[in-house]
Protein backbone atom coordinates (compact mmCIF):
# COMPACT_ATOMS: atom_id res chain seq x y z
CA UNK A 1 0.00 0.00 0.00
CA UNK A 2 2.69 2.17 1.18
CA UNK A 3 5.76 3.19 -1.22
CA UNK A 4 8.38 3.06 1.90
CA UNK A 5 11.56 3.64 -0.23
CA UNK A 6 10.22 6.53 -1.84
CA UNK A 7 8.93 8.49 1.69
CA UNK A 8 11.14 10.55 3.91
CA UNK A 9 8.71 12.11 6.04
CA UNK A 10 5.70 11.23 8.06
CA UNK A 11 3.63 13.70 9.21
CA UNK A 12 1.08 12.07 11.39
CA UNK A 13 -2.30 13.64 12.72
CA UNK A 14 -3.64 12.71 16.66
CA UNK A 15 -7.60 12.43 17.40
CA UNK A 16 -8.91 9.71 15.19
CA UNK A 17 -5.40 8.85 13.93
CA UNK A 18 -3.17 7.86 16.30
CA UNK A 19 -5.92 7.86 19.63
CA UNK A 20 -9.28 6.90 19.27
CA UNK A 21 -11.59 9.78 18.69
CA UNK A 22 -14.00 8.09 20.92
CA UNK A 23 -12.46 10.73 23.64
CA UNK A 24 -13.42 13.87 21.58
CA UNK A 25 -17.13 12.56 20.69
CA UNK A 26 -18.39 11.64 23.90
CA UNK A 27 -16.60 15.41 24.96
CA UNK A 28 -18.30 17.42 22.82
CA UNK A 29 -21.37 15.66 21.85
CA UNK A 30 -22.52 14.11 25.72
CA UNK A 31 -20.39 15.69 28.47
CA UNK A 32 -20.15 19.38 27.39
CA UNK A 33 -23.86 20.04 26.43
CA UNK A 34 -24.42 17.78 29.73
CA UNK A 35 -22.23 20.46 31.79
CA UNK A 36 -23.78 23.44 29.38
CA UNK A 37 -27.32 22.42 30.55
CA UNK A 38 -26.23 22.45 34.32
CA UNK A 39 -24.17 25.82 33.87
CA UNK A 40 -26.89 27.55 32.20
CA UNK A 41 -30.23 25.76 33.76
CA UNK A 42 -31.26 24.55 30.50
CA UNK A 43 -33.38 21.34 29.93
CA UNK A 44 -30.83 18.76 28.08
CA UNK A 45 -32.25 18.40 24.74
CA UNK A 46 -32.13 22.15 24.01
CA UNK A 47 -28.44 22.37 25.57
CA UNK A 48 -27.98 19.81 23.06
CA UNK A 49 -29.04 22.07 20.03
CA UNK A 50 -27.52 24.93 21.56
CA UNK A 51 -23.86 23.23 21.84
CA UNK A 52 -24.40 21.66 17.75
CA UNK A 53 -25.53 25.12 16.44
CA UNK A 54 -22.13 26.78 18.02
CA UNK A 55 -20.42 23.74 17.07
CA UNK A 56 -21.65 23.83 13.55
CA UNK A 57 -21.10 27.42 13.08
CA UNK A 58 -17.21 26.83 13.33
CA UNK A 59 -16.62 23.79 11.70
CA UNK A 60 -13.43 23.58 9.30
CA UNK A 61 -11.80 26.87 11.71
CA UNK A 62 -9.11 27.19 13.97
CA UNK A 63 -11.55 27.79 16.51
CA UNK A 64 -13.24 24.81 16.17
CA UNK A 65 -10.51 23.52 17.54
CA UNK A 66 -9.50 26.10 20.18
CA UNK A 67 -10.02 25.31 24.16
CA UNK A 68 -10.22 29.16 25.01
CA UNK A 69 -12.18 29.83 22.02
CA UNK A 70 -15.35 27.90 23.85
CA UNK A 71 -14.01 28.10 27.17
CA UNK A 72 -15.43 31.97 26.54
CA UNK A 73 -18.23 31.08 23.80
CA UNK A 74 -19.99 28.16 26.56
CA UNK A 75 -18.78 30.13 29.96
CA UNK A 76 -17.18 26.46 30.67
CA UNK A 77 -14.05 26.01 31.85
CA UNK A 78 -13.16 22.98 28.87
CA UNK A 79 -9.69 22.58 29.97
CA UNK A 80 -10.52 21.60 33.53
CA UNK A 81 -13.41 19.41 31.95
CA UNK A 82 -10.97 17.72 29.36
CA UNK A 83 -9.15 16.37 32.50
CA UNK A 84 -12.31 15.33 34.21
CA UNK A 85 -12.82 12.53 31.84
CA UNK A 86 -8.91 11.86 30.04
CA UNK A 87 -9.09 8.55 31.29
CA UNK A 88 -11.03 7.59 27.81
CA UNK A 89 -8.62 8.88 26.05
CA UNK A 90 -7.05 6.06 24.42
CA UNK A 91 -4.06 5.03 22.22
CA UNK A 92 -5.32 3.60 18.66
CA UNK A 93 -3.86 -0.51 17.95
CA UNK A 94 -0.08 -0.71 17.05
CA UNK A 95 0.79 2.88 17.74
CA UNK A 96 3.95 2.58 19.46
CA UNK A 97 5.54 -0.09 17.41
CA UNK A 98 4.39 2.03 13.72
CA UNK A 99 6.31 4.71 15.34
CA UNK A 100 9.04 2.75 16.78
CA UNK A 101 9.26 0.95 12.84
CA UNK A 102 9.14 4.74 11.24
CA UNK A 103 11.98 5.68 13.42
CA UNK A 104 14.23 2.42 12.76
CA UNK A 105 13.61 2.59 9.03
CA UNK A 106 15.25 6.33 9.43
CA UNK A 107 12.23 8.05 8.73
CA UNK A 108 11.73 12.03 10.52
CA UNK A 109 8.67 11.85 12.49
CA UNK A 110 6.24 14.58 12.91
CA UNK A 111 3.08 15.27 15.05
CA UNK A 112 0.63 17.88 12.59
CA UNK A 113 -1.98 18.53 14.59
CA UNK A 114 -5.52 20.77 15.07
CA UNK A 115 -5.62 20.55 18.82
CA UNK A 116 -5.01 23.43 20.82
CA UNK A 117 -1.99 23.35 22.87
CA UNK A 118 -3.86 22.20 26.11
CA UNK A 119 -5.54 19.80 24.22
CA UNK A 120 -2.02 18.80 22.81
CA UNK A 121 -0.48 18.47 26.74
CA UNK A 122 -2.55 16.96 28.29
CA UNK A 123 -2.88 13.81 25.39
CA UNK A 124 0.78 13.88 25.32
CA UNK A 125 0.92 13.13 28.94
CA UNK A 126 -2.01 10.64 28.91
CA UNK A 127 -0.31 8.83 26.48
CA UNK A 128 3.42 9.17 26.61
CA UNK A 129 3.52 9.49 22.98
CA UNK A 130 5.48 12.62 22.70
CA UNK A 131 8.81 10.92 23.20
CA UNK A 132 8.49 9.54 19.44
CA UNK A 133 8.42 12.56 17.93
CA UNK A 134 10.86 14.68 15.81
CA UNK A 135 8.73 17.50 16.37
CA UNK A 136 5.22 18.11 17.43
CA UNK A 137 3.49 21.23 15.83
CA UNK A 138 0.05 22.75 16.25
CA UNK A 139 -2.13 24.46 13.66
CA UNK A 140 -2.80 26.69 16.35
CA UNK A 141 0.77 27.82 16.26
CA UNK A 142 0.50 29.39 12.73
CA UNK A 143 -3.19 30.47 12.87
CA UNK A 144 -4.61 28.02 9.85
CA UNK A 145 -6.57 25.14 10.19
CA UNK A 146 -5.22 22.00 8.45
CA UNK A 147 -8.47 22.21 6.43
CA UNK A 148 -6.99 25.26 4.37
CA UNK A 149 -3.94 24.13 1.71
CA UNK A 150 -2.09 27.41 2.94
CA UNK A 151 -1.25 25.60 6.01
CA UNK A 152 0.82 23.05 4.80
CA UNK A 153 3.53 25.89 3.34
CA UNK A 154 3.23 27.77 6.82
CA UNK A 155 4.30 24.26 7.67
CA UNK A 156 6.73 24.13 5.80
CA UNK A 157 8.77 26.98 6.64
CA UNK A 158 8.77 25.34 10.39
CA UNK A 159 9.01 21.81 9.19
CA UNK A 160 11.60 21.66 6.00
CA UNK A 161 9.67 18.52 4.15
CA UNK A 162 9.56 17.41 0.55
CA UNK A 163 5.90 17.05 -0.80
CA UNK A 164 6.81 14.40 -2.86
CA UNK A 165 8.48 12.42 -0.81
CA UNK A 166 5.82 12.85 2.69
CA UNK A 167 3.54 10.69 3.94
CA UNK A 168 0.38 12.22 5.77
CA UNK A 169 -2.04 9.79 7.74
CA UNK A 170 -4.82 11.53 9.16
CA UNK A 171 -8.74 10.64 9.53
CA UNK A 172 -10.17 14.14 8.27
CA UNK A 173 -11.06 14.19 4.74
CA UNK A 174 -11.07 17.58 4.21
CA UNK A 175 -7.39 17.60 5.67
CA UNK A 176 -6.32 15.10 3.25
CA UNK A 177 -7.85 16.63 0.00
CA UNK A 178 -6.05 20.08 1.24
CA UNK A 179 -2.76 18.42 1.94
CA UNK A 180 -3.28 16.60 -1.95
CA UNK A 181 -4.27 20.22 -3.52
CA UNK A 182 -0.88 21.02 -1.95
CA UNK A 183 1.15 18.51 -3.36
CA UNK A 184 1.71 16.04 -1.01
CA UNK A 185 3.06 13.08 -2.59
CA UNK A 186 1.15 10.25 -0.19
CA UNK A 187 -2.03 10.27 1.64
CA UNK A 188 -3.33 7.52 3.87
CA UNK A 189 -6.42 7.84 5.57
CA UNK A 190 -8.10 6.16 8.64
CA UNK A 191 -11.23 3.84 8.46
CA UNK A 192 -12.03 3.51 12.04
CA UNK A 193 -11.26 6.78 14.11
CA UNK A 194 -13.82 6.17 16.77
CA UNK A 195 -13.55 2.78 17.51
CA UNK A 196 -17.45 2.64 18.67
CA UNK A 197 -18.26 3.73 15.93
CA UNK A 198 -18.97 2.06 12.64
CA UNK A 199 -15.54 1.89 9.61
CA UNK A 200 -15.78 5.23 7.99
CA UNK A 201 -16.07 6.09 3.67
CA UNK A 202 -12.98 7.16 3.02
CA UNK A 203 -13.82 8.43 -0.71
CA UNK A 204 -10.85 8.48 -2.50
CA UNK A 205 -8.10 7.43 -0.18
CA UNK A 206 -6.27 4.42 0.91
CA UNK A 207 -7.13 3.65 3.78
CA UNK A 208 -6.21 1.40 7.36
CA UNK A 209 -8.29 -0.20 10.22
CA UNK A 210 -5.17 -0.41 12.03
CA UNK A 211 -1.41 0.36 12.03
CA UNK A 212 -0.05 -3.24 12.19
CA UNK A 213 -0.99 -2.86 8.04
CA UNK A 214 1.85 -0.59 7.20
CA UNK A 215 4.13 -1.01 9.12
CA UNK A 216 7.87 -0.94 6.99
CA UNK A 217 9.65 -4.34 6.76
Amino acid sequence: MLKWPEIDTVLLDMDGTLLDLHFDNHFWQVYVPEKYAEQHGLPAAEAHDECFRRYNAKAGTLDWYCVDYWTEALNLDIARLKEEVSHLIQVHPDVPEFLTAIKAAGKRVALVTNAHHKSLNLKMRRTGLGGYFDAIHSSHSFGIAKEDPAFWAALRKAEPFDPAHTLLVDDSLPVLRSAATYGIGHLLAIRKPDTRQPDKDTAEFAAITRFSEVIPA
